[in-house]
């Protein structure tokens, strides 16, 4: 497989450096994804609009790393499991939580479990989930439009998820600590 470049501010099509400057400004460096995104203009712009509008979601802080760990760990993606366990760590999210979805165990707090469920449950049946499915999600105490906004953050990991397969993303030194390979359970 040919390598891709890693971009930088200054290499990036010029239809990607202020999406990366703006991670850098935010973040105080470029993640990986992002620097190999930058590539294709039409990615980076997709994901960020992607992640903008999931994080402008009814869903909790916590909910939406939820569904984002447990998208991730469906998609099996080392790269983002790392990311949001650490994105988690620093949105004080309980660590127990994260650690249940790293690990494939259930959640104890049965509405977030719910939610690990239903976001699982898109992935690995392609959206064609059951009445089951949506029964348990809905009575757990979320909404229909909650479940619509748990697609939007699927749809969201599964970009970067499958970006991060193909690509094979070196993982960023600022996510070394939570780095993550799939144990079964």
């Amino acid at each position: 497989m040919s390598e891709y470049k890693i971009h930088t501010v200054e290499t990036a099509p010029e239809e990607s450096k202020e999406m990366l400057n703006g991670a850098e400004k935010q973040l105080g460096f470029i993640p990986n994804l992002y620097a190999i995104m930058a590539e294709a203009p039409a990615a980076l712009k997709a994901y960020n609009g992607l992640s903008q509008n999931f994080e402008s979601s009814s869903l909790s802080s916590t909910e939406q790393q939820v569904v984002l760990l447990a998208t991730s760990y469906v998609n099996e993606c080392h790269y983002c499991v790392a990311v949001h366990s650490t994105i988690a760590q620093m949105q004080k999210i309980d660590t127990a939580i994260v650690d249940a979805i790293r690990s494939g165990a259930p959640i104890t707090d049965s509405k977030l479990e719910a939610l690990r469920k239903f976001s699982q449950a898109v992935v690995d049946k392609r959206g064609w989930i059951s009445e089951d499915d949506v029964e348990s999600f809905i009575s757990a105490g979320y909404s229909q439009a909650q479940l619509l906004e748990v697609i939007v953050g699927v749809t969201q990991k599964t970009l970067s998820n499958y970006i991060n397969h193909i690509v094979q993303t070196p993982l960023d030194e600022a996510f070394e600590p939570n780095k993550w390979e799939k144990v079964e359970v």
